[in-house]
């Protein structure tokens, strides 16, 4: 069996974190802080650009030399208002101080210092409906591949509704051929409302020599190394997640799973 789903492994302080190292894949990295008000925390970028997301909640926060003040306003990520960030290139360091309870998420791939440090959202984000009937959700792109803020990273947070489909129809981007298809791996980190709720993702390919089904909790990161990687919110239950994917080149081509083709026209 893949080794896909990522549980927490704490409550509080860093509570997950994935490596290309310990994913087996070449790009992407994912840290989660949960931090206490009066909380520091605090990193070096490396060879890595990193997005920092104020999932919920406010912190202060340096980086590349500068001081970018409070970060945060939304205090439930299910408010679903425009997340606060802030881009950092590779070769600097940041930190942060809670200012209140906050969750946040540091989102990495290669760097070449091609950009500065620089804030994203609120301004410049707003929720946008993707899909119909039972396969809409909304989407607060953060940096996508129209927003030339990053040298790797494409980073998305959306919203499927209770009873709703996700990720779908069914895709994989898994291979270097552009414009056709690119190769990027992703990262899900999943949020449930309410928090006792739980979602399903598929990662699966044509031929079925990857084919893993699994109940994604509140606080949970699935790993998409390939293949295609529909989720799903059970009635009752409202999905977020957060999406953070990279690969050799910054642009997101994906061909659609051939029994859902169909569904792309």
């Amino acid at each position: 069996m893949a080794d896909l789903l990522k549980r927490p492994f704490g409550t509080h302080g860093k509570v997950h974190q994935i490596t290309p190292e310990s994913a087996g894949w070449r790009y992407v990295g994912f840290d989660l802080h949960k931090l206490r008000a009066g909380d520091d925390v605090s990193d070096i970028t490396g060879s890595n650009e990193v997005i920092l997301v104020m999932v919920e909640g406010k912190a202060t926060v340096t980086a590349a030399g500068k001081d970018w003040g409070e970060l945060g306003d939304r205090m439930n990520v299910f408010e679903k208002t425009p997340p606060h960030c802030l881009y950092v290139p590779n070769g600097q360091d940041w930190a942060a101080t809670a200012t209140t309870d906050c969750t946040i998420a540091v989102c990495k791939a290669p760097g070449i210092g091609g950009h500065e440090a620089r804030k994203i959202g609120p301004d410049g984000i707003s929720l946008t409906q993707r899909g119909e009937g039972a396969n809409t959700r909304f989407i607060n792109n953060i940096a996508m591949e129209n927003e030339d803020y990053c040298d790797s990273l494409l980073v998305t947070e959306v919203f499927t509704p209770s009873g709703n489909w996700s990720s779908y129809p069914s895709h994989r981007h898994d291979e270097d051929d552009f414009p056709r298809i690119t190769y990027l791996e992703e990262t899900y980190y999943h949020r449930l409302n309410p928090a006792d709720g739980f979602g399903v993702q598929r990662v699966y390919t044509d031929d079925l020599q990857l084919d893993e089904t699994m109940a994604v909790h509140d606080g949970d990161v699935v790993c998409v190394p390939k293949g295609h990687h529909p989720c799903g919110a059970p009635y009752g239950f409202e999905m977020y997640y957060l999406n953070v994917m990279a690969g050799p080149r910054r642009a997101w081509r994906f061909v659609p799973a051939p029994n859902v083709e169909h569904l792309m026209k």
